[in-house]
């Protein structure tokens, strides 16, 4: 291709994207808030050296909610890639295909690879050293060789993506120089692999509602990275993409993210994280210890936060984006281990809640139809996040492990979406959770049809001890209860009988 009509085709397509992306601002805007049109990407806004034409090859005609479903459960492989010292400076090991093995053998469906990429940049062009894209490269070759989805990331990286208008210019220029190279890099990847924006955006330490000068400028850096990757063209064009709220809170995000403008339909992901309540999630100082409906120590738990809560705020991505046909992916989330509470009674008993906190949050999201992704930082010990050993691939804890499969597995993934509503397609018996419990346990099912349903509890030796339901039920999804207060602890096993399907569960109760 001679260079004048390089330059010819080059900026045709520039100009398509530009127009397209004007003229469907209207419809990509789920949020309710004016368009963003930040100066900056009015002034520099281009399409990149390296450009090609678009390569559908790869790339499914499917909505992004569609794709998610197939993403679901994930697991972070936090604290590597993203230490901004190198991948082992903050303790752990080089992630390994033998690591990532062990997640796929556990029934995980995607791998979220937080990167900081400015160790590793020259300062003054924001070029990024080849062999850190050859060692990203690796660690997402070893997550699509075992059949997996992969996300990559601009993470926190030092913090240098401050949104202000002062910072503005410089950041959007920097993130744009980045996310060229790196989608050059990949370019050739298939649908498999995703790229994510930013990564919990917030001026530093101010944990307040944003000014709208601040979330103006945070939606910016979200379209100059939506803008610069389909830039590159190829299979980028189509690519998944993820775009964050505003420190990726819930809330911020409801509130005032803005869809950025694209030159393709369906291919955007709202990303979120979740780490509610804060004080019995994450922060190592607190006393609190206890959460959920079973919590029997006021002054160990912080009810502001609980089951109600999670379902409340999941839900609010569900009827803005989900119900729309927008995928979101919950990109962070989980408990610390506490291991040193003054007892082993005293730390037993947070292990019971910090399960039941996983068991239930993560069925919530599934329920909802967001894309748990557990944030796992590599350390096992106390306070640490880790659920794998980074170094043999083993379960350290293989209760959490089994807690965030099991509610994914068994809350409907097979949906359809009719006029905004996510219907059931088969029959589905879920987990009762919590598992243990004492002396209550909640048996949700669901109905493709309307059926004869029984609903009974069997002991250990096959004797029915109570039937919860029997009779015609509807199509839905039901949640039932059983109060266990008069029988004794043991495994016990509840069997659903719909029409001519079967299926039976186990759990157990512990007094």
């Amino acid at each position: 291709m001679n260079a004048r009509f390089k330059f010819i085709f080059v900026f045709i397509i520039f100009i398509s994207l530009t127009v397209w992306g004007q003229e469907n601002n209207s419809s990509n805007d789920v949020s309710g808030n004016l368009p963003v049109s930040p100066s900056w990407i009015d002034r520099h806004s281009k399409i990149q050296a390296d450009s090609i034409a678009p390569d559908q090859t790869g790339m499914r005609d499917i909505s992004s909610f569609q794709l998610s479903k197939e993403m679901s459960p994930g697991w972070n492989v936090g604290n590597s890639l993203d230490a901004i010292g190198g991948e082992t400076a903050w303790g752990n090991p080089k992630i390994t295909q033998r690591l990532i093995d062990s997640i796929k053998a556990a029934g995980f469906k995607c791998v979220r690879i937080p990167v900081a990429w400015s160790k590793f940049i020259d300062d003054s062009t924001f070029t990024i050293d080849p062999s850190w894209l050859d060692r990203v490269e690796e660690v997402v070759n070893s997550v699509l060789n075992d059949d997996m989805y992969a996300i990559i990331n601009e993470h926190w990286d030092g913090g240098w993506q401050q949104p202000t208008y002062k910072q503005q210019d410089y950041v959007n220029k920097r993130l744009a120089a980045m996310w060229e190279q790196i989608a050059v890099r990949f370019r050739d990847y298939d649908d498999h692999l995703l790229f994510a924006g930013t990564n919990e955006i917030m001026v530093t330490n101010n944990y307040n509602p944003p000014t709208k000068e601040y979330y103006t400028v945070q939606n910016g850096f979200n379209q100059v990275f939506v803008n610069t990757v389909r830039s590159t063209g190829g299979r980028n064009y189509y690519r998944f993409l993820l775009v964050q709220g505003f420190n990726t809170n819930i809330d911020n995000t409801i509130n005032y993210f803005v869809m950025p403008n694209d030159v393709v339909q369906n291919k955007l992901m709202v990303e979120v994280h979740y780490y509610d309540p804060y004080n019995f999630t994450i922060n190592a100082s607190s006393s609190i210890t206890q959460w959920g409906k079973n919590a029997t120590d006021p002054k160990k738990t912080e009810t502001w936060a609980n089951e109600s809560y999670a379902d409340n705020q999941f839900n609010k991505m569900k009827t803005k984006y989900i119900d729309k046909g927008i995928g979101v992916i919950l990109g962070e989330y989980g408990t610390m281990a506490r291991l040193n509470l003054g007892s082993d009674a005293l730390n037993k008993e947070y292990a019971g809640y910090r399960l039941y906190y996983m068991q239930y949050v993560t069925g919530s999201m599934a329920r909802h139809g967001l894309v748990p992704v557990y944030w796992d930082n590599g350390g096992t010990g106390d306070h640490g996040m880790g659920i794998f050993n980074r170094s043999t691939g083993a379960k350290a804890y293989p209760d959490i492990v089994n807690a965030i499969i099991t509610a994914v597995d068994t809350i409907q993934t097979d949906v359809k979406k009719d006029d905004g509503i996510l219907k059931p397609t088969n029959f589905l018996l879920q987990q009762n959770f919590p598992n243990p419990f004492n002396p209550t346990t909640t048996i949700s099912f669901s109905l493709q049809s309307r059926t004869m349903v029984k609903l009974k509890i069997f002991d250990v030796m096959g004797n029915e001890v109570v039937a919860i339901v029997s009779g015609e039920l509807s199509p839905g999804t039901y949640t039932k209860q059983w109060n266990a207060e008069n029988f004794s602890s043991g495994i016990y096993f509840y069997q659903l009988q719909a029409g001519a399907n079967t299926e039976t569960r186990k759990m157990i109760l512990l007094k």
